[in-house]
């Protein structure tokens, strides 16, 4: 494990120990995992992206995020640890980094801690999320440590990991819920985790290249939870000058081409709706 190199920097500090896209952009990337060395410039690969449940044959929410220097995972929800593993070893990670409580998006951890450590001997990993998320993890497996190194994180702190700068803004959600900038090699995505449309994020957002952005919903049930319809992730991504617009978190029934063509016609840039497996690399449409 790696996850002693992945360290938080500024305020904060430990917590508790122990049209369619731009396919140009696109590749499968499924083939079985690679060996240690990074390779390429900041990209995304979505190791699942149902909104609240699994839809069959699908995983909740995680994102393998890898850079040249660094292999970062963003949330674990069911199902994607065994995705994850069709790219990387888990030997390779260098962090995990939750959003927030909400189950979807972070179940596969305690099974994570078992597979390290009663069958794959590994230990280190370094592991950032709100306060809550450690609490509702350790009710189900404790001690973490020495396993998982948690470090329980808020909107202001900052992570270096590897060559990967992470920052976090607090999201409209019925809970604490952190979305996650992540900047390498001159590149930039924000993943927005869960939100409502009450999300501010200013200029923490403004101009980054890809925006990852959950649309959980169908217009017509705009308002009803705190979630966001595509049109509606739409207009934020307008708002913000994003460089790219990758739905996800779609609730499972709904029509990705129609929650696409919803955002496309409030953002009026390249649009495209995440599907697990496929690694999108971070770069500025030209």
């Amino acid at each position: 494990m790696t996850g002693a190199d992945a360290t938080p920097a500024g305020p904060g500090g430990p917590g508790e120990p122990g049209d369619p896209g731009d396919h140009a952009a696109r590749s499968s990337d499924r083939g079985g995992p690679g060996g240690r060395e990074h390779g390429g410039g900041l990209r995304i690969t979505v190791l699942g992206c149902s909104g609240s449940y699994p839809g069959p044959g699908e995983a909740c929410s995680g994102y393998l995020v890898r850079s040249p220097g660094a292999t970062v995972v963003l949330d674990l929800g069911s199902g994607t640890l065994a995705n994850l593993q069709r790219h990387v070893p888990v030997a390779d990670l260098d962090a995990v980094v939750l959003t927030h409580e909400h189950p979807d998006h972070w179940l596969d951890l305690p099974v994570l801690r078992n597979g390290m450590r009663y069958v794959l001997d590994l230990e280190g990993l370094a592991t950032y999320g709100p306060a809550g998320v450690h609490a509702l993890v350790t009710s189900i497996v404790d001690p973490l440590a020495p396993t998982l190194a948690w470090t329980s994180v808020d909107v202001d702190d900052v992570l270096e990991i590897g060559d990967q700068r992470l920052t976090f803004s607090r999201t409209d959600h019925p809970v604490p819920t952190l979305a996650v900038k992540v900047e390498a090699g001159g590149r930039s995505l924000v993943y927005s985790a869960d939100t409502g449309p009450d999300w501010r994020p200013g200029d923490w957002l403004a101009g980054v290249d890809l925006l990852v952005c959950e649309a959980t919903l169908p217009i017509s049930h705009e308002g009803r939870i705190q979630h966001l319809s595509g049109r509606q992730a739409g207009d934020l991504a307008h708002a913000a000058g994003v460089g790219r617009l990758l739905l996800t978190h779609l609730s499972p029934g709904l029509d990705p081409d129609v929650q696409r063509a919803d955002a496309a016609t409030r953002y009026g840039g390249p649009v495209d709706v995440a599907t697990t497996g496929t690694t999108y690399g971070v770069e500025r449409p030209e």
